[in-house]
């Protein structure tokens, strides 16, 4: 015992961050917490983009729990906010408060729609997540192909459609998109 303690104070540092390396590793929820620490410092926010010369629009379906489709091509004119996520990812589960402010601020503005597509094999396990957590952005599943310009298999991505349906933002990874630069930038898109 005397022995396990000398190593312990020797040691002690290295204990706690082995500890702490594990629990990282094993627990969603510590390494959930880790991601919203680097999201909040803004360092990986994405950036609208200027209008390409020449972008193609995409189209593809989604529904919502009722089962009532809801197909891009019909929202040219919108402003629309695409966010795919799955409960068990955790850079899914570190973006999304900023997903859900984003909305708030947004969601009584008929210029912009979100659609927030959840990705988790069984969908009841995407709309715990979202019930768990209080968040009220409409909960959406895939009902078909999703064009590979939009989504090329990494959780999350993000993307902005224009007024024209033209890509306008493509991101892989998290980003906080609750900071007031980032709604300047979707204003200037509501207004052109």
């Amino acid at each position: 015992m005397e022995k396990l303690t000398l190593w312990i104070r020797k040691n002690g540092v290295n204990t706690v961050l082995i500890i702490l390396f594990i629990l990282f590793l094993v627990n969603k929820d510590a390494k959930t917490w880790v991601m919203k620490q680097v999201v909040s410092t803004g360092l990986l926010n994405s950036k609208v983009e200027e209008r390409p010369a020449s972008v193609r629009s995409v189209d593809f379906t989604v529904s919502n729990t009722s089962g009532k489709s809801i197909r891009t091509q019909d929202l040219k004119g919108k402003v629309v906010f695409i966010n795919f996520l799955a409960s068990w990812c955790p850079p899914c589960r570190a973006e999304f408060p900023s997903v859900q402010k984003l909305y708030e601020k947004y969601k009584d503005n008929p210029a912009i729609e979100f659609l927030t597509i959840n990705l988790d094999d069984d969908a009841n396990a995407g709309k715990n997540f979202l019930d768990k957590n209080k968040y009220t952005i409409p909960f959406l599943i895939s009902t078909g192909n999703i064009p590979a310009e939009i989504y090329n298999g990494s959780l999350p991505t993000t993307v902005i459609l224009d007024k024209q349906g033209s890509i306008r933002l493509h991101h892989t990874g998290m980003a906080d998109y609750s900071k007031n630069s980032f709604y300047q930038q979707l204003e200037e898109l509501i207004r052109e």
